[in-house]
């Protein structure tokens, strides 16, 4: 059932004719007229790069507010509601606070044209510079450079997670215009945390980082984090920590784990904050276990886990996370969009699965077929058929393969509908 802010939402995907359109013009034009919240909002976390960014920022959030700190996050896409989009102090958004914040923003841009996310980032800025916090963690939704995020002067802190190839219609075909696009976040004066890079896209930004005079933190320079004797140890010039492994699972969340715990460091946090953030921290869709709703029922006795990554370096950290867990014969179903590299996605995972489901995704008009998933599977190696939904793969894995472990992923927005679905 629509709600008052969806409706509004829905207008204002009319505003603009491209759903992308990277540039700051009209998102800094709007946030005048409504007084420049992107100036008065508590100490800013600002954190770009193709993989990690969501995980990055649920540890931070988690280890900031087990100090009794209170976090205002921003991230996107959202899953099941827009409202996860906006966190204020810690809380969701709620739907009045919403509404109102989604219709001041409206009235202030006229009939100017802007785009979905731009018009909705300044609407999340406007009620994060009224709810007090302590900090403010801006998660970038593409690039970096002229991402609608990019428009706080000077945050408190940048980070940039893993830089790999995505969204190249966009922001250049090689690693090191990607990188580069990232890298405009970097600030003079501000510390910028780098997760483990491949050298062409560090060079990249150890390059505009010096133009612009911006510090940096490095991973594998300037603190390091591994696994060791089933716990994360993790060092830099302020010392050694001997910390849990994060409740995240897979060998790339230990390295989120450490960006999330050297920012906490930058910004004055104790050990047992640090703990906090590799513990508590959520993050659904990434090797998300679902464990209630029709769909688990259904299931009986296979296992669900739920993945929304979609790019080839997610297909290789997922491949690694799923090493980690107890035997069980692995099928996947698998729904993408037709933007994406999917054979990059799947040849990391095809040795380990039995077969491939392809599914299209329900209301996405840049899904591709279940047909097109699926030949696209045979051709990295995988035994694949198709199932017209997600409900009907699982019954028919479940009756081949009672104990399986069934892996539904492929894209954010197959997740998002799942976990509305299975609510």
């Amino acid at each position: 059932m629509s709600t008052g802010s969806d409706l509004i939402l829905e207008r204002m995907m009319s505003l603009h004719p491209k759903g992308i359109d990277l540039s700051l013009g009209r998102m800094l034009a709007l946030l005048d007229k409504l007084g420049n919240p992107q100036n008065h909002l508590p100490d800013v976390i600002h954190i770009a790069g193709t993989n990690g960014k969501g995980s990055t920022q649920a540890m931070i959030r988690a280890g900031l507010e087990a100090g009794g700190l209170k976090v205002h996050a921003y991230t996107s896409p959202h899953l099941a509601r827009f409202h996860e989009r906006i966190r204020l102090a810690g809380d969701l958004i709620s739907e009045e606070a919403l509404v109102d914040v989604l219709e001041e923003t409206m009235a202030a841009n006229g009939d100017e044209p802007i785009t979905f996310f731009e018009i909705t980032t300044c609407a999340a800025m406007l009620a994060m510079s009224r709810t007090p916090a302590d900090y403010t963690l801006l998660e970038v939704g593409l690039g970096g450079r002229f991402d609608t995020t990019n428009v706080v002067e000077v945050p408190r802190l940048t980070i940039i997670t893993p830089v790999s190839l995505d969204h190249q219609d966009f922001l250049g075909d090689t690693l090191a215009k990607i990188a580069g696009e990232k890298a405009g976040i970097l600030k003079r004066g501000v510390p910028c945390i780098v997760g483990p890079q491949e050298e062409e896209a560090r060079a990249v930004i150890e390059e505009e980082a010096e133009r612009v005079g911006a510090r940096l933190l490095i991973f594998g320079q300037d603190w390091h984090s591994y696994e060791e004797r089933s716990g994360m140890t993790y060092q830099d010039e302020m010392g050694l920590l001997d910390l849990p492994l994060p409740a995240l699972i897979g060998a790339h969340q230990v390295q989120n784990a450490g960006a999330a715990v050297c920012a906490l460091r930058v910004l004055g946090q104790d050990e047992a904050a640090c703990e906090a953030a590799l513990l508590k921290a959520e993050w659904p869709a990434r090797m998300q276990k679902l464990k209630t709703g029709p769909l688990v029922e259904a299931a009986s006795t296979a296992e669900l886990w739920l993945d929304g990554g979609h790019n080839p370096a997610a297909g290789l950290a997922l491949a690694e996370a799923l090493g980690r867990l107890p035997d069980r014969p692995l099928y996947m179903v698998c729904g993408m969009l037709n933007t994406k590299d999917v054979s990059g996605y799947l040849a990391p995972l095809a040795p380990l699965a039995i077969r491939l489901t392809g599914v299209s995704i329900p209301g996405e008009t840049a899904t591709l077929s279940a047909e097109e998933i699926s030949a696209t599977a045979r051709e990295v190696g995988m035994i694949s058929d198709t199932a017209n939904s997600v409900a009907e793969a699982v019954a028919r894995i479940v009756a081949e393969a009672p104990t399986a472990r069934i892996l539904l992923c492929g894209s954010l927005y197959l997740a998002g509908r799942i976990l509305r679905d299975n609510g």
